[in-house]
C-alpha cells in the first residue's frame, strides 16, 4: 500500500484534487467551517506536492566500503 500511495500518479492526483477541494470549500462553505476545511485540505495538498518535489530517481549507489 505504501508503494502505491507514494507513486507519482497518486501523488499528483492527491495534489490536484485536494487543491481544488480547498479552493471550492473556501467559497462554498460559510464561516469558520469553510476556512478550516480549506486550510486542512490545503495542508494535505501541499504535503503531496512536497512528496512529489522531493522524490528522486534511484541512481547508481556509491560503494559503501570506500
Amino acid at each position: 500500500m505504501k508503494k502505491f500511495l507514494s507513486s507519482k500518479p497518486v501523488l499528483l492526483f492527491l495534489f490536484v484534487f485536494n487543491a481544488i477541494v480547498a479552493i471550492a470549500a473556501y467559497f462554498v462553505v460559510d464561516g469558520s467551517q469553510g476556512l478550516a476545511t480549506s486550510i486542512g485540505m490545503g495542508v494535505v495538498s501541499l504535503g503531496a506536492l512536497a512528496a512529489l518535489v522531493s522524490r528522486r530517481e534511484p541512481g547508481p549507489r556509491a560503494d559503501p566500503q570506500r
